[in-house]
Formats: C-alpha cells, sequence, structure tokens
C-alpha cells in the first residue's frame, strides 16, 4: 500500500503534522485538507496535547501549494472537486488562524501558494534558510489566495502589493521582514524543539530560545522605498505606467515580469489588497472564496496551468491580452456576493 499523504502522531504534549508528499513537494490535496481539519479539532479538545508541530516530509519544501493540476482537471470535466477543495482549504486556513493553542510550522525549501495558507496564520513560522517563500498566482491565471490578501495587505508599506503582483520569491530575511516567519531557525535544530516541547515546554519560550538573529541584509527592505513608490499607484496600468518611467534595473525588470502575468490577475490581486487592508481575516477569506469561485468559471487559470504546470512551455496566451481590455466593471463582478454559496465560516 502506498503511504498516507499526511501523517499524524503525537510526542508527549506535542500533536505532530507531516505533509506526506515530498515527490510532488509536499502540494496539498482536499483529502489532506480534510483529514488535517478534523486532526486539529481533536487536538485542540485534547488537554494532553499543548502544540501542534507542522512540517513537511523530503528535503526540497514545507509545501509548493494547492494540488492545482487536480483543481484544473475538475474545472474542465465540470466536476465539484476544485470547488470543495478550495472550500475545505479556506476553512482550515481560517481555523489555523483562530486555533487555541500554538501552531508551531517549521519551514524549509518551497513554500508558496497553499503552503502560506498552513503555515503564515499559525502563531509560530520557525524557518530555515533554505526557505523560499512566494505567492505566484498572477503567473497561473490566478490571485494570492489562501489568507494571502490578509497577511500582503499587511506587510510594509506597498511590498505586498509588490508581492502580489510580482510573485517575487523571498527568502529567510525578506520573510521576516514580511512577516510571513517569526523565527530563524536551521533545520537541524528542529528535533531538539520537538523534544522539548513534547516534554511539555513553553512554546514561546522553547522557540525564542533555540532561534537565531535574523539576518541583516533583507533585500526588500533595503529596497522599500523604491517600491513603495512604484507600487504607490491607483491602478496596475499606474504601477505599469511608473515602472516604464523609472531608469533602475530593478524597474525595467518588474515591467517586464508584469508583463507575462494575466492582465485580469492582476488586476484581481491589486483590487483585492487593496479591499483586505481594512478586512478582518474571515473577511479576507470570504471575498478570496468569491473570486476563486468565479475564476472557475473563466478561462485564464486554465490556460496558465496548462503553460506551466501540465504542458510547461511557459507561454500562456491570456484572454483578454491587455490591462485595458479588462474593464473595472469585469474586475467587480468577481468580488459580487454568491447567494446560498458564500464560505461558511
Amino acid at each position: 500500500m502506498s503511504e498516507p499523504e499526511i501523517l499524524f502522531e503525537t510526542d508527549g504534549a506535542a500533536g505532530l503534522v507531516t505533509f506526506n508528499r515530498p515527490q510532488a513537494l509536499n502540494a496539498l490535496t482536499l483529502g489532506m485538507v480534510a483529514a488535517m481539519r478534523v486532526k486539529l479539532k481533536q487536538w485542540a479538545a485534547d488537554p494532553a496535547i499543548a502544540c501542534v508541530v507542522v512540517r513537511g516530509a523530503g528535503e526540497r519544501a514545507y509545501c509548493a501549494g494547492g494540488d492545482i493540476r487536480a483543481v484544473r482537471e475538475s474545472g474542465l470535466a465540470g466536476t465539484f472537486y476544485g470547488i470543495d477543495f478550495w472550500r475545505e482549504e479556506y476553512i482550515l486556513n481560517s481555523e489555523i488562524k483562530h486555533y487555541p493553542k500554538p501552531f508551531i510550522a517549521l519551514i524549509h525549501g518551497v513554500c508558496m501558494g497553499g503552503g502560506i495558507g498552513v503555515s503564515v496564520h499559525g502563531s509560530h513560522r520557525c524557518t530555515d534558510p533554505s526557505a523560499l517563500f512566494a505567492m505566484p498566482e498572477t503567473g497561473i491565471g490566478f490571485f494570492p489566495d489562501v489568507g494571502g490578501s490578509f497577511i500582503l495587505s499587511r506587510a510594509p508599506g506597498e511590498s505586498g502589493s509588490y508581492m502580489a503582483l510580482t510573485g517575487a520569491r523571498l527568502g529567510l530575511a525578506d520573510a521576516l521582514y514580511t512577516g510571513l516567519a517569526t523565527h530563524a531557525l536551521p533545520k537541524e535544530q528542529w528535533p531538539a524543539l520537538i523534544e522539548s516541547l513534547a516534554k511539555g515546554a513553553d512554546p514561546a519560550a522553547a522557540i525564542a530560545k533555540a532561534a537565531q538573529p535574523a539576518p541583516a541584509d533583507a533585500p526588500l527592505a533595503a529596497r522599500r522605498a523604491e517600491i513603495d513608490r512604484l507600487f504607490a499607484g491607483a491602478t496596475v496600468e499606474d504601477i505599469a505606467a511608473a515602472l516604464d518611467q523609472e531608469a533602475s534595473a530593478f524597474a525595467r525588470d518588474t515591467a517586464a515580469v508584469l508583463r507575462r502575468r494575466s492582465p485580469t490577475s492582476l488586476k484581481l490581486a491589486l483590487r483585492e489588497i487593496r479591499a483586505a487592508r481594512t478586512l478582518a481575516f474571515d473577511d479576507c477569506m470570504k471575498m478570496e472564496f468569491r473570486m476563486a469561485s468565479r475564476i472557475l468559471a473563466g478561462r485564464d487559470f486554465y490556460e496558465g496551468v496548462r503553460a506551466v504546470i501540465v504542458d510547461k512551455d511557459n507561454d500562456p496566451h491570456w484572454q483578454p491580452a491587455t490591462l485595458a481590455e479588462v474593464s473595472g466593471a469585469a474586475v467587480e463582478a468577481y468580488f459580487a456576493p454568491l447567494p446560498g454559496r458564500e464560505l461558511p465560516l
């Protein structure tokens, strides 16, 4: 028999979760999400469990995201898997955000998309120097979800808008700077931390004792003033124009990245990040579910996943093909209520 996709065990006072699809970079499936929800609820009610520790199997990833190939196939076939996956995943993200016990993510390697959702909303994100964070959804015709609207809208200055639009990849220093990570903790120290937690040590004190100083060289921090100025525009067109008018290599390269992204996704991403600044977490999740539900009725998501994941030609043909063709009314339609189908939080 094949190994389970997600593993649960207890070690003293600690409940341990392991994403167990290393060959798929621990990408989440509907079954993994559903099983994790059940186990977290059990541990929340168990007085013997003082904290939850989550990690990814293998050397390459904590969790690379959701299994978007399966979501695409579901949408093309007209089945309910895709929307069921997003519903369960977003409810899990909310349950992690409101979890009554310390939720400790041990992050190494790739942590993107759905991996952000099962880490960043927890109380502690202990991060190895190998970690690579990103919300790259605009490159596949989607948008930053799994609570990305909430966390990116609260990143310093306009760094969240920059990350949402470009899918910029962040190392440990930038993850700490933006709040995606809370502590620098090399992987070789994780067994000792887990042993301490299993013996009932206070999680906050144990993590603080083991953590290393944050790296001083956060590239986003060094470029903060430039990012704030270039990404302050009210529209994606304003931001693109500001980048084109700037002489720096950073602006030139960033403008080139935006031109390869889905125009619809770019406008959705900026709209959600700006809206999320005044929304509570669960309201952000409800907003994202509205958007995701309507993505399945569109085209760019299917084309983006085809180009990046299925055929891997990295040559998506977006429709509409330009920012000018994406109307304000078309964008607003993604945010409209879903009568009788809202996210049940």
